[in-house]
Formats: C-alpha cells, structure tokens, sequence
C-alpha cells in the first residue's frame, strides 16, 4: 500500500502478506528456517540475487508484515525489527558507528540508553556528549569533526520535554551527522519524525505499537541504504523479533489510531486536573498551554501524547504516598498500555543514573510520571486524589 492511504487504513492493511491459504487475518510463520526448491535456488537466497526467507533470525514473513505496515506509517523507505526497543537503538549505534566517533545525545533520554551511550559504547570507542534537549546552542556546540549521530527523544522520558526536531536535523546535517529520534511516546500517528528532517527513528514496540502489555519489540526505520549496516547488525548478532510478538503488534496496530487519540485525550483532561491540586508544584505535559515547549509540541506533533509528569511537595516520601495509595493505577514502569501505569523515575526508570545526572535532566525525588491509560476518567481522578490527601 502506498502513502497516500489516512494512518487508520494503512495500520489495519499495510503490510499484509497472504499465504495459499489466503487467510483474512495476517499469519504466525512459527518456523526457525524455510526449504529451498534446488541448491540454486538455496544459493541465490543467500548470495541476495533472489529475494525470499532463508532464516528466522534475520528473514520472516510475519516480522515483515510488521516492518512493512510500520514503515508505511512512518512514511519510512525500511523498517528492520528488532526484539526490543533497547536492541534497536544498540543496532542503530553498532550498524552505522565505528570507533573514533561522537555522539551528540539529548541529556533527557530514557534511563536504559542513557546507560548504553555513557557505559557501554564509551568501552568500545564511541564517545557521547549529553546535552539539554531544547538548547539549540548546546547542540550547536557539541558538535566534533569525528560527529557523526545526534540522538534524542521528542518528548522525552519522563519530563515530556519537546526538542525542535526541524533545527536538531539542520544543526546535524551541517555537522555532516544524521539524526535519530525515538518516537516511542507519540508514535507515527501523532509525530513522524523523518517528515521533520530526521534520518532515523527508533521505537519501543513494547510501547503504544502494541498497546497492552503484551510483549516485547522494537525498530529502526529510515532510508533503504542507510539501515543496511542495522540489517547486518540483525543478521549477524540476532537480536531477532520472534513471529509470535510480531503477529501480536501486527493486531496492537490496528487500533492505535483509536488508542492514541484517547490517550491524548485522556491525559490533557487529567494533566488539567493535577494543576489544580493541592500539593502538585508542577505539571509536564505538551498538550498544557503551561508546557515550556507548548507551541513547538502542538507544530510537531498532532496531540500531547499519553504520556505526564507531575511533581510533588515533600519529595521521595511525597511521591511514594501518592503512588503506594493508588488502586486502579499500576505500580510498574512500562508504559504505553490501555492500563494507566505509574513510577517514580528517580528510583525506577531513572535509578541508575548518578544524582547529578538525575539533576542535570530535572528528574527530582517528587517527579512522578504517568503513563495515562482508558480507564473512567473520575476514577484516575480519585486514584490520585488519595495520594494527594495532605501533600499540600
């Protein structure tokens, strides 16, 4: 199917594939390997001069219908699949860095990546500066010769800080660098970063792609020749998307239009709420009028997402008083589900930052984030005003 087709068709038909069977709902290929007609045909499959499946580490059909209905979405020329949203964004520094080269990296990242870019690739020759995802001068200035990836979140986890994706691309591609963004909180119904002059965007499937907690993915999408070096990294380390997880994101997106715009509504309704609780010092979210990046937010992005954060007087106790008294919300960190789910980053998500990094990214001890799912509005809403009882 091709782009012209609205976000709602294509995540309901993009990407399907139909076996002899001509089966109505896409099909679970659960199969390590497929058989070749004649040893030719085996060695075209491998050498590449015949397309076709050869293997499930690297070759499925039911992780391509995936690849493909997603990079429809995103109006992206490749997806490659991944088996989380953490494997795509190592794939993405291992397929297309060596060793020598910089890294200029939003300071607001999710905890896990930001443990891969300051401990993991540091060991392997790849170094990262981190800085404020909203200061256009700090990415100016990052800038090295040996740059060649800028990498952020828009929003950002869990403050829901908004980057200018449009003057990021431009200061990246001045600096002869490409731009990836992790579009995990938005999804390409609300945002589609390459629209905005990124290269690379990078989900966690997990996330809203599947929309009820069911299992793990992720992806890397871009232009066709950029992600061959990400397909090599697939193909040879494996961090491979298994044909079940990918049939079940395959039936999460054909609901995420629906999902996404309740969401968005959802969260704006109880994010105007907080504001006006006793306790509450601040709310962050992009759909609020009060958001610091406000006006960018709503020129990026077609709603405010599902995602807030919310800070509360008295710190650490504080905050776990509100989330300890929560009935209907969970205790988790996962996020992106129909189920609204509540943390504390600074000892969850973001625990194993340093303070001063914690600092350094506006994650205090009071900061809460919610990750607003489609339960009854009122009873989020008294959810949270148990907590709330005395915080003022």
């Amino acid at each position: 199917m091709t782009e012209h087709f609205d976000p709602a068709t294509l995540a309901l038909r993009a990407g399907t594939l139909r076996s002899g069977f001509q089966e109505h709902s896409e099909a679970m290929f659960l199969t390590s390997s497929f058989v070749f007609g004649s040893a030719a045909e085996a060695a075209a499959r491998f050498s590449g001069a015949e397309p076709g499946n050869i293997y499930a580490r690297f070759t499925n059909p039911t992780v391509t219908m995936f690849e493909q209905r997603l990079a429809a979405l995103e109006g992206a020329e490749r997806c490659v699949a991944f088996a989380s949203g953490m494997a795509a964004v190592l794939a993405t520094v291992m397929g297309l860095m060596q060793a020598g080269e910089h890294v200029v990296a939003s300071r607001s990242l999710f905890g896990s990546t930001v443990q891969l870019f300051a401990n993991i690739m540091s060991r392997f020759g790849v170094s990262t500066t981190f800085v404020a995802p909203t200061d256009l001068a700090a990415w100016r200035a990052a800038v090295r010769p040996e740059t060649r990836l800028f990498f952020l979140e828009s929003p950002s986890n869990p403050l829901t800080e908004v980057s200018d994706i449009r003057a990021i691309a431009a200061i990246a591609h001045e600096a002869g660098a490409r731009l990836a963004v992790d579009n995990c909180f938005c999804t390409p119904i609300l945002q589609r970063p390459l629209e905005l002059g990124a290269d690379i965007v990078i989900h966690s499937a997990t996330k809203y792609l599947d929309g009820q907690g069911r299992v793990l993915g992720g992806a890397v999408l871009g232009g066709k020749d950029l992600l061959e070096g990400v397909y090599t990294f697939l193909r040879t380390a494996g961090p491979t998307l298994s044909a079940f997880n990918a049939w079940v994101l395959l039936k999460g997106m054909e609901t995420l239009p629906i999902r996404m715009r309740a969401h968005s509504e959802q969260a704006l309704a109880l994010a105007s709420w907080l504001e006006r609780q006793p306790g509450v010092l601040r709310v962050r979210y992009p759909g609020l009028p009060s958001h610091p990046q406000h006006e960018l937010a709503m020129s990026q992005q077609a709603s405010g997402g599902g995602i807030l954060a919310f800070e509360v007087a008295g710190g650490k106790e504080a905050a776990w008083r509100v989330i300890d008294a929560s009935r209907v919300m969970s205790i988790t960190a996962n996020l992106g589900d129909v189920r609204t789910t509540i943390t504390h980053p600074a000892t969850t998500t973001h625990s194993r930052m340093t303070p001063e990094q914690r600092a350094d990214a506006g994650i205090g001890d009071g900061l809460i984030r919610l990750a607003v799912g489609l339960e009854a509005l009122a009873d989020l809403q008294a959810d949270l005003a148990r907590g709330l009882v005395g915080a003022a």
